[in-house]
């Protein structure tokens, strides 16, 4: 039981250090509470030594162990409501509850004077559910948000509510604020029948050749040829006319139109040479009576790809037919733009639609047409100034729960429905049921913030022999609080760097980030990853883990380690009896573990320890009360199910574990009535490390200390942090 606890809770600091109001912890540099963790402090320390020894009694299969961290920020409760629109790369906005991990968004950063808007990606995406406010801002634009979330104002980050005095206080918004940004757009285009024709409209009209030739030709009465043929260097535009023309019946080819120049892009080519083709194109993009708003709105699109252009913060729209012109200006006008036609008296007549208003309305255009070009459509490099008017005019609380959403970006925030909001970090105080030191682990951080300086000295000393080392075994490197310090990259380049073998395990999504240093890492020493994914059905998830990243997050995690050559174990960790452990539940989890590229995968049935058992029992009260009797038999007296029932489990994971390619493992596996052993399914005194998250030189024969064929028992808290308990 005591497994993983000996030197972790050793802190090996520098001496006292006692600062007015702060804790005496030894080697404390300064106690910090900052707004993006309300309710969390961080002591902020220099640790004399990084590596803990592991005792040489421990079934560990590891020497030594690293925690960056002394309590955990992973289980956060945050945000802003699923609906709320999020600023793609791209220029597109997507509903914050459609995001996933690795989704390329906008976000921020500081240059100089003036803040600019920036390609970030997402690296973790959560949810759970918040009392909701709403903020109503002067143009029209509105947020709905938990109290905790913060916005970028013009005087810093305030949080929706707050207090002037007493425990609440903080900064918060009031109607003396103006957030940054560039306000409400519009919402994302349905392409109905009527925007692609106006789409075909715009783009045939200003940029193809549709024509119908006459000449006399031997033995016939006329030689009519028929044209059409668009051709463009941004084949977006392209594929998207290509692809209407064919829902009207009207198939094209593809080739090649232009070659590269030194000052001019290579262009592709669409043409059809039918008579009936060229015909329907005619009356496909005759000029409506009555056009719709649809019908404008993909007029503007196609426009805009044919003729348009954004640049040094001027948006136009270019041609020398009058009617294009005017009919531009006209759907324009339509929707509220102010739109100005500039003559500069050019001898071929071209002249230019001008849409006035700055970055605010450059975005309501393009979200409200939604061009298929989407490089005219980014705001990278481009400052966070605007003439919106954000002023907040009412914050109010809705006096409901509702579902809220948050991310993790590379910049710490990004472009919520317009406005500049910060990744909130937000955090329950319900206690870490998985560790004795209860709410203290849960809201008091120690950062080792000298860690990879000491741990180089370590690695450095001659005495050193490049032991196995790992990190995850008691708080997880990868919780969020690293997104704060940025710890574990100084900790992978040391130990890659000494040659050091080394294993990682998690259940933070944040680890995406040092996917390429991991990917240098393993060309110099051998290295295991481990990834947790705890309950696989998204309800129980909700009600079990709010705030910890997806199952799915974590699978993508997985895949985008497997892409990279990478190996990863996964615990899918814990199996609960009578809700989870269903063969239809137990063969997804497992297909889709195995479809992400897991190299091995551990089966751990639920524990429940002291302070686990009350709170678990207390929720399956409520949630399902028929299962509470056969609960409290099967955990009367122990923490650990029956071994009648891992028995049970053993034999129905097996065959699901072969049929998905994932029984190569042998180490921690259940024996079923008649000896036999059956892979997959650990004993309660022992757990099996999945393949791929231990370290192996990759060369037959040869493996680290403590490395058996495929995998390595150890005592069941061994693996708690990362995929069990912890996660409940």
């Amino acid at each position: 039981m005591v497994g993983m606890r000996w030197e972790t809770q050793r802190l090996d600091l520098d001496e006292p250090t006692t600062l007015p109001g702060m804790p005496s912890i030894r080697g404390l540099l300064r106690s910090v509470q900052v707004p993006e963790f309300p309710g969390l402090t961080f002591h902020e320390v220099r640790a004399r030594s990084a590596l803990n020894k592991v005792p040489g009694d421990s079934a560990m299969p590891f020497c030594y162990t690293i925690n960056p961290y002394r309590g955990c920020s992973h289980s956060c409760v945050y945000c802003v409501a699923g609906d709320t629109l999020v600023l793609m790369a791209d220029g597109r906005q997507k509903p914050i509850s459609e995001l996933r991990v690795g989704d390329r968004i906008v976000g921020t950063e500081q240059r100089g004077t003036y803040r600019h808007y920036v390609t970030t990606d997402v690296l973790a995406h959560w949810s759970t559910v918040k009392p909701a406010y709403r903020v109503s801002l002067a143009d029209g634009t509105e947020l709905t948000a938990s109290g905790d979330h913060r916005f970028l104002t013009g005087r810093g980050w305030k949080h929706v509510v707050g207090a002037m005095a007493g425990r609440d206080r903080r900064p918060y918004l009031t109607t003396n604020d103006s957030l940054l940004g560039f306000g409400g757009a519009a919402s994302p285009v349905a392409a109905c029948e009527q925007y692609r024709r106006g789409y075909l409209t715009g783009m045939v009209r200003g940029d193809a050749n549709l024509k119908v030739y006459r000449y006399q030709r031997a033995g016939r009465t006329h030689g009519d040829v028929h044209r059409f043929r668009l051709a463009l260097a941004d084949v977006d535009g392209l594929i998207r006319s290509q692809a209407y023309l064919a829902m009207e019946g009207i198939p094209t080819d593809q080739f090649e139109f232009s070659g590269a120049t030194g000052n001019r892009r290579a262009m592709t080519a669409i043409r059809a040479s039918s008579a009936a083709a060229v015909a329907r194109i005619q009356q496909l993009i005759e000029w409506p009576v009555e056009p719709s708003r649809a019908w404008q709105r993909g007029f503007l699109a196609g426009i805009f790809d044919a003729e348009g252009s954004r640049s040094q913060g001027v948006l136009r729209i270019s041609n020398a037919d009058d009617e294009m012109l005017a009919r531009t200006q006209d759907a324009c006008t339509a929707f509220g733009f102010d739109a100005v036609l500039e003559d500069p008296g050019r001898e071929n007549r071209v002249r230019t639609v001008r849409l006035r208003g700055g970055l605010k309305e450059h975005m309501r255009f393009l979200h409200l047409t939604d061009p298929a070009i989407r490089r005219k459509c980014t705001v990278e490099n481009i400052a966070v100034k605007s003439d919106a008017d954000l002023r907040v005019v009412a914050v109010e609380s809705l006096g409901l729960d509702m579902p809220m959403y948050d991310i993790t970006t590379g910049t710490g925030d990004f472009v919520a429905n317009g406005v500049i909001s910060h990744n909130c970090f937000a955090r329950r105080t319900h206690e870490w049921l998985e560790f004795d030191s209860g709410r203290d682990f849960d809201t008091q951080v120690v950062v080792k913030t000298n860690l990879a300086e000491v741990l180089r000295r370590e690695l450095a000393r001659t005495g050193w022999t490049r032991e196995h080392v790992a990190l995850g075994t008691n708080t997880d490197p990868y919780q969020r609080a690293e997104g704060r310090y940025r710890l574990m990259p100084g900790v992978i380049r040391a130990l890659a760097e000494s040659g050091t073998p080394f294993s990682i395990l998690t259940k933070g999504t944040l680890l995406r980030r040092d996917v390429p240093l991991l990917a240098d890492a393993a060309g110099q020493v051998p290295l295991g990853l481990g990834v947790s994914m705890a309950i696989w059905d998204d309800e129980l998830h909700r009600a079990l883990e709010p705030g910890v990243p997806t199952p799915r997050a974590r699978l993508d995690l997985v895949r985008a380690l497997a892409d990279a050559g990478l190996p990863c174990g996964v615990f899918l960790a814990p199996v609960l009896p009578g809700l989870t452990d269903d063969e239809a539940s137990l063969d997804a989890a497992l297909g889709a573990i195995a479809a992400a590229g897991a190299t091995g995968v551990t089966v751990i049935p639920l524990h429940l320890r002291p302070g686990a058992r009350e709170w678990f029992m207390a929720w399956l009260r409520t949630a399902h009360p028929e299962l509470v009797p056969r609960y409290e038999r099967m955990y009367a007296r122990r923490a650990y199910v029956s071994a009648e029932y891992r028995t049970w489990l053993a034999h129905r994971v097996a065959p699901l574990l072969a049929r998905h390619g994932l029984d190569r493992q042998s180490g921690g596996a259940a024996r079923g009535a008649d000896g036999a052993q059956v892979t997959g399914v650990p004993g309660d005194e022992e757990v099996g490390f999945p393949a791929g998250s231990l370290p192996t030189t990759g060369l037959p024969g040869v493996r680290p200390k403590g490395e058996p064929d495929a995998v390595t028992p150890a005592p069941g808290p061994a693996a708690d942090d990362g995929g069990q308990l912890s996660l409940l």
